[in-house]
């Protein structure tokens, strides 16, 4: 089995959120509403990819699908998340990068971790060519 690592931008960015509320007023509630639905667009953008990756016959290790709750934000702080997926990265074959990923802190540290011993991939195409060459059935 290949394991194939989906990294890319999780949280709302300041610019996303006041995109989000053009057509809003400004409130906290809205602010957190606008925060929330980027970050879900984000997580639902890494799911796709992921589900690419498994019709390409590998296995999609998809951070954002498993910390997708936003009590695990409350549970634990960021810097616990960082590590905790730095350690499934480790586990993995290959990294695939989402569009936008240099947008993020978060996947620019995975995609640095990544650099020395794992293939890194910015498209499925490429990804599907690598997979071939390693006999991996779809």
């Amino acid at each position: 089995m290949i394991y194939v690592y989906v990294a890319g931008p999780f949280t709302a960015k300041p610019e996303e959120i006041m995109l989000e509320l053009s057509s809003r007023a400004c409130t906290q509630n809205n602010r957190e509403a606008a925060a929330r639905k980027v970050t879900d667009r984000n997580i639902l953008r890494a799911k796709l990819l992921g589900v690419e990756v498994a019709k390409l016959g590998a296995c999609p290790i998809i951070p954002h699908a498993n910390t997708d709750h936003p009590d695990f934000e409350r549970v634990q702080p960021y810097e616990f998340w960082i590590k905790a997926t730095l350690g499934m990265l480790r586990m993995c074959d290959a990294i695939i990068m989402l569009p936008r990923w240099e947008t993020s802190s978060g996947a620019r540290g995975e995609h640095k971790a990544a650099a020395p011993n794992l293939p890194i991939f910015y498209d499925v195409e490429s990804l599907k060519v690598w997979l071939e060459e390693r006999k991996v059935p779809l």
